[in-house]
């Protein structure tokens, strides 16, 4: 990263820093024994941005000094491997067992010189810029880039002098410490809403949500028609509205029936199994989608096979192909997918029409999409299945409440299928119990639902914005700190080009030292002495 000098204060100077830290020390100032306990801090103990660790599990020395990443207490650790770097996973090593620790050999090493202060560059190596251009000298292979060890030794940094770094690295934990808490709260905040949310599905589709039309009725002393009895009627009229065709067919036939055998060829729908179900609310009933899809053909529909609709029939303007895009974005009018004329005659029987409910089948299971008026012609793809109800019984916005409650999820979490992800399929969508209330209670349902749940979408986006907001103030925070305007700078603080001399003579004299401790080592000296 190229810095201006006109960007720093005076007193400031630029330096590199490998010239005030060593990159991948070799060695630990102070060796433990084998038995001794140490630090293992793998990546997962390693915090995103907060430049914290958890270094409370412990290993016998001897078993983790080869294989690992050794480091000491006041090292920070530099996630080198994607995304744990992007992700900000770089902490100061505090609170190590007996001073030393090792981990997982996806880190870089920063030892800091003794007269640096090691939080302020911790947070320069934190700033979100920083681990931008490190992203883009990455080398390796898809899913295992890594930042290499000269990107560190080369980057460039502002050096304040001593006694401002320790202002500056204060001043940045107090507002940084301010921030995370509000973050934390607001995080709380969105995690209750989504409880909130998963409670209101619920009590929407056991009847807790609104007073039921039995309750009202009870109260206005009036009549109402319970789900039951109104299913009954309408399987009723269909059977009646079936046998009304069949007798048509047969006289354009020229035929007349003899008798009523004919009639045992009608196939009703289905009925859900409701011996472990738990009893409904007063004027409730279990049903599912065979007695409540239209008696059309293709009311129940999975999409095409793949061969079927191939990317090779798109076409720029024609019929649309709905998919999981539209689905997963509650977004009808999104995408721009287009089959023509003759290929939608051919699949016709995946068109769907404004009511139907779209159902994900594969991966995001369960996401529901009612189309509304106003769509365009077309079909659904093969992830998807549709289904076309019966207006006269069901509210297609009480059966999409369902879907996405806990109750359904947990039904589609037992019965899905498939080795990497989900699968519905349209066996266990007929078989989904599906608790109904009268018609006018659903409409009920749907509009206080949506009310409710509209509000804590507003809270939860409030939400969102100011984590997003406290995000940006606090790399304008770090910003600002690096560039001398954070705190005030002090006359008398010895200037940074004078520290740097001093490091230079520190590291001059550690490495005198560590030259002698080899030669004593080797056993030349120790000869000499008369040790050995």
């Amino acid at each position: 990263m190229s810095l201006k000098r006109s960007l720093i204060p005076d007193r400031w100077c630029l330096a590199s820093l490998s010239e005030v830290a060593e990159i991948n020390p070799a060695q630990l100032d102070i060796i433990p024994d084998d038995q001794g306990l140490v630090s293992f801090v793998p990546m997962a103990a390693a915090e995103a941005l907060t430049g914290r660790l958890d270094p409370s599990e412990a290993r016998p020395w001897g078993t983790v000094k080869k294989g690992y990443t050794r480091f000491q207490e006041g090292d920070i650790l530099f996630a080198k491997i994607t995304p744990s770097m992007e992700n900000g996973k770089i902490v100061l090593a505090q609170g190590l067992m007996n001073q030393a620790g090792a981990g997982s050999t996806e880190f870089h090493v920063i030892r800091p010189s003794s007269l640096m202060d090691s939080r302020y560059l911790l947070h320069y190596l934190l700033r979100e810029p920083l681990r931008r251009e490190a992203r883009g000298k990455m080398k390796g292979t898809a899913g295992q880039l890594r930042v290499p060890p000269n990107f560190l030794e080369e980057l460039d940094m502002p050096i304040a002098p001593a006694n401002e770094q320790h202002r500056i690295a204060s001043e940045i934990d107090k507002h940084l410490s301010r921030l995370e808490a509000s973050v934390k709260a607001l995080k709380r905040v969105q995690a209750n809403l989504k409880r909130y949310r998963t409670s209101v599905l619920k009590a929407a589709v056991e009847g807790r949500l609104v007073p039921t039309e039995a309750e009202l009725a009870r109260k206005e002393a009036r009549d109402y028609e319970p789900a039951d009895k109104l299913l009954e009627r309408i399987l009723k009229e269909r059977r009646k509205k079936w046998e009304e065709q069949e007798l048509a067919k047969m006289k354009a036939k020229g035929k007349t029936p003899r008798d009523d055998k004919w009639k045992a060829k009608y196939k009703a729908p289905s009925s859900p199994d409701i011996s472990n179900l738990p009893v409904l609310s007063r004027g409730w009933v279990w049903t599912c989608f065979e007695q409540l899809a239209e008696q059309t053909p293709y009311a129940i529909k999975a999409g095409p096979f793949g061969s079927a609709l191939k990317k090779d029939f798109y076409v720029p303007k024609g019929y649309k192909i709905y998919g999981q895009e539209q689905v997963i974005r509650n977004d009808p009018f999104f995408g721009d997918y287009y089959i023509d004329e003759k290929h939608y005659q051919s699949l016709k029987s995946c068109a769907v029409k404004p009511g139907d409910l779209l159902i994900s089948l594969v991966g995001t299971i369960g996401k529901v999409l009612v189309l509304p008026n106003g769509i365009e012609e077309g079909i659904i793809n093969p992830r998807l299945a549709k289904v076309s109800l019966n207006r006269k019984i069901v509210d297609p916005n009480y059966i999409r409440t369902y879907i996405v409650s806990s109750l359904a999820k947990d039904y589609f979490s037992l019965t899905s299928h498939g080795g990497t992800m989900d699968i519905l399929n349209l066996g266990i969508l007929r078989e989904l119990p599906i608790p109904l209330p009268p018609l006018e209670e659903q409409k009920r349902i749907v509009r206080e639902s949506e009310r409710v749940l509209s509000l804590a979408s507003k809270v939860e986006k409030t939400a969102d914005e100011t984590i997003k907001r406290a995000s940006r103030l606090r790399e304008n925070i770090l910003k600002i700190s690096f560039e001398g305007k954070l705190v005030s700078q002090a006359p008398n603080d010895e200037p940074a080009s004078v520290l740097l001399q001093r490091i230079k003579t520190e590291k001059a004299e550690n490495q005198r030292q560590t030259k002698a401790r080899k030669r004593f080592n080797s056993g030349k000296v120790r000869k000499q002495m008369g040790l050995i």
